[in-house]
């Protein structure tokens, strides 16, 4: 199941996608927001109503937001993937734990929106990720149970503003948030419609050349293991969101650095969930 936040006639929404363009708008069966219908249990008879009608809307005909337009939390993980580690050519040994990081909900867009590159840098870099939406509350999660804690997996370009992610000595919070810098979607694909055993490719294009492709096969802290680690220190609440990490081959590791810039298309795509493609557009004066 496909389940998507918009904008329709200047009002937030959120509905199921069916077929390749029709949307069934849920917004009026109970539930104000995705994030409380995952709060609540309530999908699975939003899921039943929807089959028996509702307003039916054109995928073309709304603005898309991030699946969760609000999230309590947005977890960021660095560094996850086995050969971005030996990237760094500093000798250095796989972590022992993951390096996470915060990301508050405004430095994402919707699928189809501008990417915005800021005014003080021209250094906005893609990163192609993986995302996990939390769909139960959870505290100390054993990893044989975290699946049993995901809403759904959506697609995630955890745009990064390069010089200012070294800012700071022991943070890289300020290169991460700039405001309309990353994107998420097009949509959240539900947790059932996945084998959780089985691996996942992610996979960036930048203006169709490809750039980033690996497997989660490749994840030095899978899925179970991040719900478990964070799960640990902060109590996970249902439309919270895990960026799972991003393979070699962003911008910056290039020689010279390819960054982006406007007029740019920036496309991740995660077979089973779809293609979240965005243009990049600077920041206006």
């Amino acid at each position: 199941m496909k389940l998507l936040s918009f904008e329709y006639q200047g009002r937030e929404r959120f509905g199921l996608l069916r077929g390749d363009d029709e949307i069934v708008d849920l917004s009026g069966l109970g539930c104000a927001s995705l994030r409380a219908a995952l709060a609540t249990g309530a999908l699975p008879e939003l899921r039943q109503r929807a089959a028996g009608g509702g307003q039916v809307l054109r995928l073309a005909d709304v603005r898309l937001l991030p699946p969760i337009p609000a999230p309590e939390k947005i977890i960021c993980v660095g560094v996850n993937y086995g050969n971005r580690n030996e990237e760094y050519k500093d000798g250095s040994a796989p972590p022992a734990y993951p390096s996470v990081f915060p990301r508050f909900p405004g430095s994402f867009v919707g699928h189809g929106r501008p990417l915005i590159r800021p005014r003080v840098s021209r250094q906005l870099d893609y990163e192609g990720e993986i995302a996990l939406i939390i769909g139960k509350r959870g505290r100390h999660i054993p990893a044989a149970q975290a699946w049993d804690h995901v809403a759904g997996l959506t697609c995630a370009n955890e745009g990064t503003v390069r010089d200012w992610v070294r800012h700071g000595k022991f943070n890289v919070t300020q290169g991460k948030n700039f405001d309309g810098s990353g994107a998420m979607g097009p949509w959240m694909v539900t947790a059932d419609e996945f084998d959780p055993a089985a691996p996942l490719t992610v996979t960036t294009r930048v203006n169709g050349e490809q750039r980033q492709h690996d497997t989660t096969a490749n994840l030095m802290f899978p899925f179970a293991e991040l719900i478990r680690y964070i799960s640990t220190w902060t109590t996970l609440e249902p439309g919270d969101v895990i960026s799972t990490g991003t393979p070699v081959g962003a911008g910056v590791r290039f020689d010279p650095p390819r960054y982006l810039a406007p007029g740019d298309l920036v496309e991740v795509e995660v077979p089973g969930i779809g293609t979240l493609a965005n243009t990049v557009a600077d920041e206006p004066a």
